[in-house]
């Protein structure tokens, strides 16, 4: 059975869906089971069912608004053009007005969700023998949930998805079913475990880091910098737990898994969506697709060796 994997990271899922774009149309890999966390989520529902232009024009289109109602920051451009974000101040203050718990409210997200994965391409997807697999964060019984499309109606299977990318407290902290969820990339970045417990056997991962530090922060300029640096080590953290947990499955399973890493560090700040930069993101993740030797690991290496 075989399984492409999609971990989170905002923004640079586009990375991501360039890969996902190679390796589907060019390669020809047929997937049983798609799985994704965040942004990796968001991107599963239209490759699961072969709409892959389509889910790159909605990443090589999105902005903030097309994910905030309200937005916690203020993107804006410098004079040697780059970006710069400021606390939203006003739009903070009206959130806690409203009795909101969170910085951001993201239900837009939700709109371009189901504007973007219709009905019948929910249908299509139950109709085929693949399925979509999302995480969520339970914060109530503080444990990762994993949502199959099967299970569930089409609202229901596009709110899953949308809560597994909302990174509180940005973004929407959403009740449902009596408990408070949020982004499943608190608990589980790259749900490489759940495949292989759901049978794959042969597994294309996309990681949306890269294999090595890259990565020099410059100092936070407010609070909000504050914590995306803080959640950014945490999910690393994680990140790294998460491949070390399926390295020790693979010794145990016949399981072989391709890691495709990011090249280079794309952004210090993967909730600011800025069309332009997300097109071209695409175009590089579909030519480092093509140029790119997967780290793979299997049990008959029982190590990681990258094969050129």
């Amino acid at each position: 059975m075989r399984a492409l994997v999609i971990s989170g990271g905002g923004n640079k899922g586009a990375f991501a869906g360039g890969i996902a774009e190679y390796l589907i149309e060019h390669k020809k890999r047929d997937y049983d089971l798609f799985l994704g966390t965040s942004t990796g989520g968001l991107l599963l529902p239209l490759l699961s069912v072969g709409k892959v232009q389509e889910i790159k024009k909605v990443f090589s289109e999105v902005s903030q608004k097309s994910i905030f109602k309200t937005c916690p920051f203020i993107v804006s451009r410098d004079k040697y053009g780059m970006t710069k974000t400021y606390m939203n101040h006003l739009g903070i203050v009206k959130m806690f007005m409203k009795g909101k718990k969170t910085l951001g409210d993201s239900h837009n997200l939700l709109h371009l969700i189901r504007n973007s994965f219709s009905p019948e391409d929910f249908q299509t997807l139950l109709n085929s023998n693949k399925k979509v697999i999302t995480t969520v964060a339970n914060l109530n019984s503080n444990q990762v949930e994993y949502k199959v499309s099967n299970d569930f109606g089409y609202d229901d299977f596009c709110e899953w998805v949308w809560i597994s990318a909302n990174l509180a407290p940005y973004m929407s902290l959403v009740k449902k079913n009596g408990c408070e969820y949020a982004d499943g990339g608190f608990g589980n970045y790259i749900p490489l475990k759940k495949a292989i417990e759901m049978g794959a056997t042969d597994i294309d991962a996309i990681i949306l880091k890269t294999n090595r530090n890259l990565t020099n922060n410059v100092p936070g300029t407010n609070v909000l910098d504050i914590f995306l640096r803080l959640f950014g080590y945490m999910i690393n953290q994680i990140a790294v737990n998460d491949i070390e947990i399926a390295k020790m499955l693979c010794e145990q399973e016949k399981v072989r898994i391709n890691y495709y890493y990011i090249p280079y560090a794309l952004t210090d700040n993967p909730l600011v969506f800025n069309p332009d930069q997300m097109k071209k993101w695409w175009l590089d993740g579909y030519e480092y697709g093509k140029i790119s030797k997967p780290i793979i690991q299997d049990a008959r290496n029982k190590f990681f060796a990258i094969f050129r």
